[in-house]
Formats: C-alpha cells, structure tokens, sequence
C-alpha cells in the first residue's frame, strides 16, 4: 500500500529521517539471537523511499499500484513532496531510495555516485474551466495577452462575454517556468489580478471550481483523472501523448529518477519495472510520453 505523508519542511524532513533511525534502531534491539529470527520486523515489508519534485509524483504513482500488488512484500513510501534539489540530496545523504526531478543532473550535482534515467514526459495542459465555450486554441500572442492582462475578457477570444480568471504559479515552480521558456518568454510582466498558487493541486483544484478561469497543469492529471476541463490546442497543436512522443508539442516536463549508482536490489528491481516494456505501457494508459530507449 503507497503511503502519503504531509508535507513538511525539507530540513525537517531529514533531520526526522535520521532521528527516526536511530530511535528505531536503539529502541528495538533485540536481547539474544532467536528474538532476531522471530520478531516481527524480520517479516517486515522491505520499505522503498521516494521523495523529490512534486510534479513527478503522479507518473509514480501510476507505477506503483501496479508494482505493489505484484509485488507484496514490497512497500513504497512517497515522503513529502518537494523540488528537484530534495530529492538529490535525499539520494546523495542516503535518506531515500529514490529522487524524483524535472531535469537532468547539473555538473556539480553529479558526485559520481549516483544515477539518473529519464523514464517519460509529461505536457504541459494549459485548460480552462469547461464555461468558457468557442475557444479551443490559443496563439503564442494570444497566451501573452492573458498572461499580462492585456486581454482581460473571453468575447475577445471568441468565448463568452465574461472576465478571464487567470490562475498562475510562482516563477520558481517548473510550469511557470516551462510557460515563460516555449511562450511567454522572460520579460512579459505578469498581470496584476492572476491568482498565484503554490502547489499544481490547488490550480486543478481551482480551474474545476470556477468559471471562466484557465491555468496550466499536467496533462496526464487530467487524463489519467479525466477531468472535466478544455484542454487547449496551442498554436493548433493538440496537447496529448501522441504529440509529445512525435515532438511536436514542446511544453513537456521531464519525469527522471535518481538513485544511487548500486541501489539496494529492491530498489533496483522497482527501477527495472519503471523501465519495462509493461511500466511505459502503465505511463502511456496514465497520459504520459514513456521514453522510448
């Protein structure tokens, strides 16, 4: 069974980890042999941990359902959430099995002890709240404009006569990011009355509840959910899997997995499935772009 802890901070994070350790470790020791051989953690589930950026949690996820009911004496904890730092540090401080990143490893990341393996793409679904009807593509310009504010009503689009609700994340968040890089581009001022959300489940959460809005979010949440929302052609370029596996729609974010060089053989055998034949059919059926090497 996945396990979901809530989010905390990262520092705590670890320091808990290593704290819980050596509690657990000190506390449980047992007085001979025979209670070793025969205590109930000898029987225990062996424990996979995963921690890292937030945005590749769902293609995980979609993995291991799968994986665990396969694979019984193995379970996978998903800790909290962070960025794409957390989970290296997390790897190269031994506190988890498994980090989670947007992006490949920076040089001076790379200590050469661990590993990285692009396992998917993911796009990146700009939507809108299914009230906004007449509008099922936008231009480069034409994002420009509601990102700014220039553009501040849907009639202007062809859509209803009603206020345009942008929903935005902050700037260090990889969608902002991946917007600015493919259509906004770095200077475009942001329009003073979007709604800045933290997290990428507070925007879904939102744009489903409330009319006339648009934001930016994984395309395969919204179809491995099937939610209810327009996804928007950009450029006239259709965002789905398809699309992304032939190139042709760029806003695609980077499922990668990083590990230690050696994994434990758990952890190795998890990173194998990951990259089967049958886990890239798993990520395809989720709405993801499996890597095809």
């Amino acid at each position: 069974m996945v396990s979901f802890w809530q989010p905390i901070s990262k520092i705590a994070l670890f320091s808990l980890t290593i704290v819980g350790t050596t509690l657990n470790v000190s506390s449980c020791t047992p007085a001979n042999k025979s209670q070793v051989q025969n205590s109930p953690q000898s029987q225990q589930q062996q424990i996979i941990k995963i921690s890292g950026s937030g945005s590749v949690y769902p293609a995980l996820k979609s993995l291991v359902k799968t994986y665990e009911t396969k694979n019984p004496q193995i379970k996978i904890d998903f800790l909290p959430p962070n960025q794409t730092e957390g989970g290296i540090i997390g790897i190269k401080n031994n506190l988890v099995d498994i980090g989670l990143a947007t992006r490949p490893l920076k040089p001076e990341e790379d200590n050469g002890k661990i590993a990285h393996r692009e396992i998917a793409k993911d796009a990146l679904l700009v939507a809108t709240h299914p009230s906004v009807t007449g509008v099922t593509n936008l231009t480069t310009e034409n994002l420009k404009a509601i990102y700014s504010g220039a553009i501040a009503n849907w009639k202007q689009l062809g859509g209803p006569d009603a206020k345009i609700v942008l929903l935005d994340r902050p700037e260090d968040e990889s969608a902002k990011k991946l917007l600015r890089k493919y259509y906004l581009g770095k200077d475009l001022k942001n329009s003073p009355s979007a709604t800045i959300l933290s997290q990428e489940s507070e925007l879904i959460a939102a744009l489903q509840e409330t009319p006339y809005a648009i934001g930016a979010f994984s395309l395969a949440y919204a179809i491995g959910n099937q939610l209810p929302v327009n996804k928007l052609s950009l450029n006239g370029i259709a965002p789905t899997p398809e699309n992304v596996l032939a190139d042709k729609y760029p806003m695609v974010r980077h499922i990668n997995i990083i590990s230690q060089k050696k994994p434990s053989p758990s952890t190795q055998e998890f990173i194998d499935f990951a990259t089967s034949p049958s886990g890239k059919l798993i990520l395809l059926k989720a709405g993801f772009a499996p890597i095809k090497k």
